[in-house]
């Protein structure tokens, strides 16, 4: 009897036993925007050689991802990332709504999940390497008839009560003309300071690497904005020699540093937290047909990726998941050795080819032809030149595949819709 006893008392208190439902856990959300399949391979080739390992390779968990919209296959940033927000099908058209008009998530709720998290007590980030009016973090938390509304946009991420706001696109916050810290005036033209109405809301505003590292971890609500715009130049590369810039100017903050600091801020809250971040170098690069600003893009996405499966490691109960919601330009690896040899039989210079045979934009290094790209060793120290071809301008169907690691990533199915991004997460941010 007594044995009986103690078997019942471990029933009631083992959640596992009794059927509990899983405990509350945070979820990181990165989106490498326009990265399909072809970029991840083209990246692990670069860096790491053929038989090596990228930080997104590593991930435990592989679905493929179908991202058409309700009225479209072709996917666009901002009706893809409500998808993701809100997780039902919206049309081409949509930023937090469907087309204009106002959108419940598929839990009922009247908002995006980060909204409800927000609602129940949750801390909640975002992460921007672009402007922070850029629709893979902003449609989480702003709702407008147009994408171009970008001004209200940011005015809506202030107003929202998150707790870490991070990226660029300063002149969206400051009134017309007034000079910023990035050296560009404000374009506001409503008259809003939003840099004061920020503080008024109890934020603290950084503006650099430094301020944003210099933050305890007790700093509460913070609001850093690193760039006038974008932290990236995304032109072509001949674009950037003409006007003597590099694809990331080393003096803003890299994805990876920004993620750092918010999981930092955000863990400080001892409570699940829902944090995106999202990579947008990775879609404007490759929409400008500029290959080498593509891979620096993704490497710098991969980081951020290494960042977060180093904070799942020590912190168990997070969900830790990637997705794009297209396949941007058909960027497309092509080995080099065939045009490189034929050159060479000809007695040629030994480059590539400004088009491919089929007339395709063909990359190499510094642009359209010219030197190859170089792989990193294989496994006997091999390495082979490659060049990217492109198909479009244009962001894509493509093969996009979403990857996961950490808590509950078991869930993960091998067949992802759009849509069923926000169920996962829903499920393991309240603990159902």
């Amino acid at each position: 009897m007594k044995f009986l006893l103690s078997a019942l008392v471990l029933l009631a208190t083992c959640p596992l036993c009794a059927g509990a439902p899983p405990a509350p856990g945070s979820v990181i959300f990165i989106h490498p925007d326009g990265s399909g399949l072809g970029m991840w391979n083209a990246l692990r080739i670069h860096r790491h050689g053929p038989d090596g390992m990228t930080e997104w390779d590593k991930l435990p968990r592989t679905a493929f991802y179908r991202g058409h919209l309700r009225d479209s296959l072709g996917a666009t940033s901002h009706a893809g990332a409500t998808i993701h927000a809100y997780g039902v099908k919206v049309q081409r058209d949509s930023f937090g709504k469907d087309g204009k008009k106002s959108l419940q998530s598929a839990s009922g709720f009247d908002g995006s999940l980060m909204h409800e998290a927000i609602a129940r007590g949750l801390p909640v980030g975002m992460v921007q390497s672009g402007h922070l009016a850029e629709p893979g973090t902003a449609a989480f938390l702003a709702r407008v008839d147009q994408r171009k509304e970008e001004q209200e946009i940011v005015r809506q991420l202030i107003e929202s009560g998150a707790d870490v706001i991070l990226g660029g696109g300063e002149v969206l916050f400051l009134p017309e003309g007034v000079p910023g810290r990035h050296g560009k005036p404000g374009v506001r033209g409503d008259g809003l300071d939003l840099f004061a109405r920020a503080r008024e809301l109890g934020y603290r505003v950084v503006f650099n690497r430094d301020e944003l590292a210099a933050l305890p971890d007790d700093a509460g609500k913070v609001l850093g904005v690193f760039a006038s715009g974008h932290t990236f130049n995304d032109v072509s590369e001949e674009e950037l020699v003409r006007c003597g810039q590099v694809p990331y100017p080393a003096e803003m903050p890299t994805l990876a540093e920004m993620t750092t600091a918010a999981l930092r801020l955000l863990a400080a809250r001892n409570k699940p937290f829902f944090l995106v971040v999202e990579e947008e170098g990775t879609d404007n690069f490759a929409n400008t047909q500029n290959a080498s600003g593509t891979l620096e893009a993704l490497a710098r996405a991969d980081a951020a990726i290494g960042v977060a499966r180093a904070f799942v490691e020590k912190h168990p109960r997070t969900l830790m998941a990637t997705a794009a919601d297209s396949d941007a330009s058909g960027f497309c690896l092509l080995d080099a050795a065939s045009w490189l040899g034929t050159a060479k039989k000809l007695g040629q210079p030994e480059v590539l080819p400004a088009v491919t045979d089929l007339g395709a934009p063909f990359d190499g290094r510094a642009g359209a032809g010219g030197e190859p790209f170089v792989s990193g060793p294989d496994k006997n120290g091999r390495t082979f030149p490659f060049g990217i071809a492109w198909t479009t301008g244009l962001d894509n169907f493509g093969a996009v595949v979403s990857r996961a690691g950490g808590y509950r990533s078991e869930e993960w199915p091998v067949h992802l819709d759009n849509t069923a991004l926000f169920g996962i997460f829903r499920a393991t941010l309240f603990g159902e």
